[in-house]
């Protein structure tokens, strides 16, 4: 069996890190290295957040898909050496030897283990290029605690800034180590960096400690013995070398410990430790950090280069400063969105008076009477509203965006929303289904089904109904455009954006499950290719041929014959708790209400059936248009779009998503209309 032409087989490589199974990860780095910054590339939008035991330092942790694997990602406090440590940095580093599994050495200690979690299985050490030769030094010492490590060697672009080039293999064979360039400000290099990760936990290698110079290895070597004693090992359970070189730089943490378990034993210790020192040309201390100083110095410059500034920069690099940059970043996604607009609002027109807008002029003059041709005209009117959702709309926003994901500007765009999008529990991948939304919610919410899964998908599909597509927005601009002008068009947009951001953060709260943080890969730049844009439009449209014709048809079919059987006096009447109680409106617009169930632009006409009258402004007062308008934006965006949700997030969440509908709009517009009666009544 062969198959389709959009799928492709991955295999999986074990074993698989997932569930209880996941790998642990801790970061750890010098200060101002970007370790927050790299945790927050990735984190949930709500990381769990904690003190080590006995400190006021934070730490925080979240749960990070890393393709199909999974890991408990952990960001430590910053730590500049392993040596001589305070006691708040010293809990960070009880954390890396032991998690919650104390040795016995360290039993007796009263405020318990550093954090509640489980030792790291791998470290990832967060590096600044820029300055990468004193960084070297702390890579040295955490090579001793006998864990996989991998190097980020973030902040390249600063480290090409200053002129300094980076032999990035030469470095990670020099240190033995997988080295990874990164500049986790604009997303580069995470994916590799976290991808190299897994594997080298599924190697489950580690890094073989660079040796001490040979003179000071002779030294030790007694000491060495000593401390090579099962017991000892067995009750600091920490690499032997690692315990010899803490003891032999005089680490107050390991001499006391060994002081109180082992008091007969430390006499010999220390009698060894300083015939080692005499036989140095300086203190032990000293010496070992010179050793290590001498060591990191050899490495970077191995590894190094001095040139030019800006050396290699071209279009791509510039291209990214404008999509990945902190600042300037999003200034390039307003203006990705700004085109897509355009396009919507612009070409959309066209092709809808090319296509649906002429359907129609042809069967403008077919009236049929009877019951059977009332439902042929209304299978019709089904028909050509399918045509008007997906030639103007659906299929060039669709191609757009695919366009833009095969190029690779709407992966970049996800990262730098990123950041805005965990304000509503969201991650940024989710940023293109949002921006589908404003041609049609049917495809975004198709979309979103693509790119999340469990609360996030949700979450993502109840907002996105709330996104006003191009025919509530067509309605907008018809309405408020010429009767509220443009105070009143940006009213209702900026409105929708308050209703989403404070629905995101309310829905975020809902449960406990703080969800999962989110490697997103950022690839090159590309072409696209034209198979790929015809095979991803249609698996992203196709929900409408399967789903949602069948419902559109149906409902045009029930409308008519409701028109036809004389029950629009029955809807208006059903609907006057809202239309005229509540929302302050005629009740003739009651039928309008019902038809936007259908789609949207039907309710545009049939207010101006409902009025008798094209000139709103003469029946309607501004206040009562501002009122009218906000219902139908926020109100049940379309049948299509419950038809999808019913399928994307199941039937209990799709009928929770329309009660919220449903409620936002009665409360928004309501109180909307309560506030503006009221100034006009102030103002009279």
């Amino acid at each position: 069996m062969k198959k389709p032409m959009n799928q492709v087989a991955v295999p999986l490589r074990s074993p698989l890190f997932r569930g209880a199974k996941r790998l642990r990860i801790a970061l750890v780095g010098m200060p101002n290295a970007g370790k927050s910054t790299l945790f927050g590339a990735v984190s949930s939008a709500s990381p769990r957040t904690g003190k080590l035991a006995g400190t006021q330092r934070d730490y925080a942790e979240c749960t990070v898909k890393i393709g199909f694997d999974e890991a408990s990602v952990v960001e430590l406090p910053s730590i500049r050496s392993l040596q001589h440590l305070a006691q708040d940095d010293l809990a960070a580093l009880k954390y890396l030897l032991w998690g919650d599994q104390r040795p016995p050495v360290s039993a007796h200690e009263p405020e318990g283990p550093p954090a509640p979690l489980a030792a790291p299985d791998l470290i990832i050490q967060v590096v600044d290029a820029s300055s990468l030769e004193s960084h070297l030094e702390l890579t040295l010492e955490l090579s001793q605690l006998g864990r996989p490590m991998v190097i980020a060697l973030n902040k390249m672009d600063e480290a090409w800034e200053n002129g300094l080039h980076i032999n990035v293999k030469a470095l990670a064979k020099l240190l033995g180590v997988p080295a990874v360039p990164t500049v986790a400000t604009m997303g580069r290099g995470i994916a590799e960096l976290f991808a190299a990760a897994v594997d080298v936990a599924r190697a489950a290698s580690c890094p073989l400690p660079p040796p001490a110079a040979m003179h000071i290895r002779d030294s030790l070597q007694p000491l060495a013995g000593a401390l090579a004693r099962e017991e000892v090992q067995a009750s600091f359970r920490v690499p032997h070398e690692y315990l010899l070189l803490q003891f032999a730089a005089g680490d107050t943490y390991f001499e006391d410990e060994l002081r109180q378990h082992f008091p007969a034993l430390l006499p010999e210790l220390e009698q060894l430790r300083a015939e080692a020192a005499g036989k140095l040309p300086r203190p032990l201390d000293e010496e070992l950090h010179a050793d290590r100083h001498h060591r990191a110095a050899t490495l970077f410059e191995a590894a190094t280069r001095a040139g030019a500034p800006h050396e290699g920069r071209g279009w791509r690099y510039w291209l990214d400063e404008l999509f990945l940059h902190p600042q300037w970043g999003l200034i390039g996604s307003l203006a990705v969105f700004a085109a897509v607009l355009f396009v919507v609002f612009e070409m959309s027109t066209w092709l809808d008076s090319m296509t649906a807008a002429r359907l129609i002029d042809v069967l403008a003059g077919w009236q049929p009477q009877s019951t059977a041709g009332v439902v042929e005209r209304a299978v019709a009117d089904g028909l050509i509203g399918l045509v008007g959702i997906v030639v103007p709309y659906m299929i060039p926003l669709v191609l757009l965006l695919v366009v833009l994901e095969e190029v690779g500007v709407m992966q970049r765009i996800a990262f730098v929303v990123d950041r805005g999008f965990h304000q509503i529990g969201l991650h940024g991948v989710v940023a293109v289904p949002f921006l589908l939304g404003l041609g049609c919610n049917v495809p975004a919410i198709s979309g979103v089904a693509k790119v999340s899964s469990g609360r996030e998908r949700v979450i993502a599909s109840m907002l996105i109904s709330f996104v006003p597509c191009s025919a509530r927005s067509a309605i907008i601009l018809a309405l408020a455009g010429k009767y509220l002008g443009a105070g009143g068009v940006f009213a209702i947009f900026a409105l929708t954006i308050v209703v989403i951001a404070v629905l995101g953060r309310l829905l975020a709260r809902r449960g406990d499950h703080a969800g999962s943080g989110l490697v997103q890969d950022i690839p090159a730049y590309a072409l696209p290719r034209w198979r790929t844009l015809v095979a991803e439009t249609w698996a992203r449209t196709s929900d409408v041929v399967t789903i949602v014709t069948p419902l559109l048809i149906a409902g045009s079919v029930l409308l008519a014959l409701l028109h036809h059987v004389g029950a629009d006096a029955l809807i208006n009447t059903l609907f006057t708790p809202v239309t005229s109680w509540w929302l302050g409106l005629p009740v003739v617009l009651g039928v309008p209400i019902l038809f936007g169930i259908l789609r949207k632009e039907l309710s545009l006409l049939m207010i101006y059936q409902a009025l008798g009258t094209f000139e709103v402004g003469a029946v309607l007062d501004w206040v009562q248009i501002m009122t009218f308008l906000l219902f139908l934006t926020f109100y049940i965006p379309c049948i299509s779009t419950l038809a999808v949700m019913l399928k994307t997030i199941g039937r209990r969440d799709a009928l929770v998503s329309v009660s919220l509908s449903v409620g936002v709009a009665l409360l928004v517009s309501g109180a909307v209309r309560l506030l503006l009666e009221g100034a006009r009544l102030a103002g009279a």
